[in-house]
């Protein structure tokens, strides 16, 4: 029955105005999501982090990023609309460490073979191979004089390939126990996502009492707040905000309860209050008197666009996640726009894509219905190719952000895919959100914007560690010693303004 009632009100919901869809929903919001995970939720998991272009994946070995090798194509149908045929259950709550190579789930034996074929032992003696993603930029040893070896020896506190023999893991084991603990986490995350249990901490909240107020502190009055059903669990709690990150880090910086304050320690700094109050001033518009009558009638104001660039993963995260940001911001109206030339990936049930017309020049995928005041399109192209063609022009500081979820802008690898775009996006004037894995490669990317438009942009939220990270650690199955958190830090910039004064004449 609570199928069909969901479905009653979905169908309602495609059938009526904006407005009217708006009041229907508070009145008789959507059902719970299932329980049990879905085919989407799990590969934005597993496969949220990978190299961010196209052009990475051709480059050498040693600069790819930290990401799964086991993503495989999804279906993108709506989690809260799709009839799943229940999963046995495959491993227990208390019997989740397994080592890779002897695992029983298959994706993670075809990990560990992965590592075994491309990671390199990190022991000193080895002559260094690369440079780690998440250390000082210096190579660990540079006196080495054995050659390198592919790892082969899986610890057996952590489970995962790490050394090339048992010789050097004890040998080295000092330096290793301080990531071990990390590592065997990483390993039980993993089996659990595959264990086929129930998910409860999937089951996102909708919308909430206007009255309610919401706590931006941290995760735990987050969820409180916002009417998630409690996660008393660690692990539930680090898999729900692998997931939750990416919308709540874009909600964090703009909604007017933001953590982020000019206050000292708040890291905004003024240039950063003028141009995000001019977004929260739309996000968060003063009550207009309007009704569901014709004599209610007020004029509305344009979507806020929210142009995520470089996206990969993010793309194909359930809406159910998405939907967090039309629940944060409830008066406004919110256009997603994932740009990237890999932005569907993981998407495959939606090729091929639409053919490019004049009213559809780029191929978007277009959902309109994602939720009555949210929708969301995606390109497959690079940024400044759409850029200079206008179509999305004119921008509007006070309704367009872009968002940029580790877009590697340093990194050797993707550097320069963005050469081309930062200046476009610093013309625009409007508020540019970035992430990063590690202080190491949000520094990296602060570094490089700092050369590329140096003296042309001004810093509106100081670097800093995200108060909305994911919980949940990463592993990078080229360099097992590499280990990270999604949108570990956030940081944002826009083009520099010069106010212009006019001389009175005489």
């Amino acid at each position: 029955m609570a199928s069909r009632a969901e479905h009653a009100v979905r169908s309602t919901l495609s059938q009526v105005c904006t407005r009217c869809s708006i009041s229907s929903a508070r009145r008789a919001p959507l059902g719970r999501l299932p329980t049990r995970t879905s085919a989407v939720q799990s590969r934005a998991l597993t496969s949220a982090g990978r190299p961010r272009q196209a052009a990475a994946r051709s480059n050498a070995v040693s600069v790819q990023k930290r990401w799964s090798s086991d993503a495989a194509s999804v279906s993108f149908e709506s989690p809260a609309t799709k009839t799943e045929e229940p999963r046995p259950r495959v491993l227990r709550d208390d019997d989740l460490f397994h080592s890779f190579t002897n695992s029983p789930i298959p994706e993670i034996r075809r990990r560990a073979a992965f590592m075994r074929q491309h990671a390199h032992c990190p022991h000193p003696d080895h002559r260094p191979t690369r440079i780690s993603e998440s250390a000082s930029g210096a190579p660990a040893s540079t006196t080495g004089n054995l050659p390198a070896a592919h790892v082969d020896f899986e610890c057996p506190d952590c489970g995962i390939p790490v050394y090339c023999s048992k010789e050097h893991w004890m040998a080295d084991y000092e330096n290793h126990l301080q990531i071990c603990d990390t590592l065997k986490q990483i390993n039980e995350d993993d089996h659990d996502l595959r264990s086929g249990r129930l998910f409860p901490e999937f089951d996102f909240a909708g919308p909430q009492l206007e009255e309610a107020m919401i706590n931006m502190t941290n995760w735990d009055t987050f969820l409180y707040t916002r009417n998630f059903e409690a996660i008393n669990n660690d692990r539930s709690m680090r898999q729900a905000t692998r997931l939750l990150t990416y919308p709540v880090t874009i909600g964090s910086v703009l909604h007017e309860l933001s953590p982020y304050s000019v206050h000292p320690g708040g890291r905004l700094t003024t240039e950063g209050l003028k141009s995000l109050s001019a977004l929260r001033y739309t996000l968060h518009p003063p009550r207009s008197g309007g009704g569901m009558d014709v004599k209610g009638l007020r004029l509305e104001a344009p979507p806020v666009r929210l142009f995520i660039l470089g996206a990969r993963a993010e793309s194909s995260l359930p809406r159910s996640a998405w939907l967090q940001l039309a629940h944060l911001f409830p008066h406004s109206r919110i256009h997603l726009i994932f740009i990237g030339p890999e932005s569907m990936t993981n998407r495959d049930d939606e090729f091929p894509l639409p053919p490019r017309t004049p009213s559809n020049p780029f191929g978007a995928v277009v959902e309109d219905r994602v939720w009555p005041t949210m929708k969301i399109s995606t390109i497959v192209d690079y940024y400044h190719t759409v850029h200079k063609t206008g179509h999305f022009a004119p921008y509007d500081p006070y309704f367009d952000a872009f968002v940029l979820f580790h877009p590697g802008l340093g990194h050797p690898a993707s550097s320069h895919e963005w050469r081309d775009t930062i200046p476009l996006l610093l013309e625009t004037k409007a508020p540019v959100i970035v992430t990063g894995y590690t202080q190491f490669d949000m520094e990296r990317d602060i570094e490089w914007v700092g050369k590329t438009a140096a003296g042309e942009f001004d810093v509106l939220l100081e670097p800093g560690e995200n108060a909305f990270r994911s919980l949940r650690w990463d592993l990078n199955d080229m360099d097992p010693q590499d280990v990270s958190a999604g949108n570990w830090g956030v940081w944002a910039f826009r083009g520099k303004r010069y106010e212009a004064t006019r001389k009175e004449e005489e």
